[in-house]
């Protein structure tokens, strides 16, 4: 089968190649992918500059949705038909107290779907069962291939962050992840402000055709005339910052109320600088988020299947794996919305 591939370590180093079909070992199950979405991480694979562990030669790729083909011995929970997606911790030590309170994300053994184990850039993958999930009835395969970056949302929110009813929320960046925390944000009762830059144009009109309140192009609008109204000049109670850009993060920490919850759930992919002063003296909850757990994946496949978080419309392009390169371009001239790589079938 065809899969696109980090063949090594370095900038660049991957390419399209014939690869064995996989066979599910014992506990594992075999998933022929429908659809696969591309990340921001899949682009730092491709630049090699991400932090999470790599073990090329590696197919990429790990948000997707599929149907399961074949069980390997002692799987017996998913029957071939059955419509899944998968938790992209493929192996983690399960006996670490991070583990054992439920957030394997921090496992230091903790090794992922599409960096250390093969992803889901080709026509079949192999995860444990124990990871799968079946898709509810109500969700297609577009929007249940989107519930890996939900659940990424979901844990920075649920479990990261304090939003109460009333809250004033500015979510940073318009991207797929930011219009999800939009939703998510909107499902706490907050008033939502989603704001981007003349490159987010139709971005930030998808987000308003979902239900944000506000939106804001920061290159061509004053933040702070959008938000002073709607906070008595205080600021938004919470910034969701999914830009991974240092303005974003610098412009967040600006307009933040004092004792505000800041979550960074979007990655530089570098060392960058920013303003600790501006944490202490507002006296912020700061928080990074990383990935997601268990309970983020049964939530996030609970708001698709209630609609109330809508993920099919975040997507604009579908494109096979052998165009691999041009869509990867795509994603990062933020061309369109979510990017997804379809399988090639032989």
């Amino acid at each position: 089968m065809k899969a696109l591939v980090k063949y090594a370590l370095g900038p660049g180093n991957m390419e399209v190649r014939d690869i064995p079909e996989p066979s599910p070992g014992v506990g594992q199950v075999l998933i022929e992918v429908r659809e696969a979405g591309i990340c921001g991480s899949d682009i730092h694979i491709w630049h090699s500059d991400i932090a999470i562990p790599l073990n090329p030669p590696v197919v990429t790729g790990h948000e997707f949705s599929g149907v399961v083909v074949k069980n390997g011995e002692g799987a017996s929970k998913f029957r071939p038909g059955d419509r899944v997606v998968s938790e992209t911790a493929f192996r983690y030590c399960g006996v670490c107290d991070f583990c054992r309170e439920g957030f394997y994300n921090l496992c230091v053994e903790r090794r992922t779907l599409g960096y250390w184990f093969n992803g889901v850039f080709a026509r079949y993958t192999v995860v444990p069962e124990a990871r799968i999930h079946a898709i509810p009835a109500e969700v297609d395969f577009t929007s249940a291939a989107m519930t890996e970056p939900l659940a990424c949302v979901v844990h920075a929110i649920y479990d990261l962050t304090r939003i109460v009813p009333g809250d004033v929320v500015l979510v940073s960046g318009p991207g797929a992840v930011g219009l999800m925390a939009a939703q998510v944000a909107k499902v706490h009762g907050a008033t939502v402000v989603v704001s981007g830059t003349d490159l987010d144009e139709e971005r930030l009109a998808t987000a308003r055709s979902l239900g944000v309140d506000h939106t804001a192009n920061v290159q061509k609008e004053n933040l702070n005339e959008i938000l002073n109204p709607l906070t008595r000049g205080y600021g938004p109670d919470v910034v969701l910052e999914c830009s991974g850009s240092p303005y974003g993060i610098d412009t967040g920490l600006d307009v933040i109320k004092k004792r505000g919850w800041f979550t960074q759930i979007g990655l530089p992919g570098k060392k960058i600088g920013f303003d600790i002063e501006k944490v202490c003296y507002k006296e912020l909850h700061f928080s990074g988020s990383l990935g997601s757990r268990n309970a983020s994946w049964r939530k996030a496949l609970q708001l698709l299947a209630e609609s109330k978080v809508i993920a099919k419309p975040l997507v604009t392009d579908k494109l096979s794996i052998l165009e691999w390169e041009r869509a990867f371009e795509k994603f990062e001239k933020k061309e369109g919305g979510k990017i997804f790589l379809l399988p090639v079938a032989e």
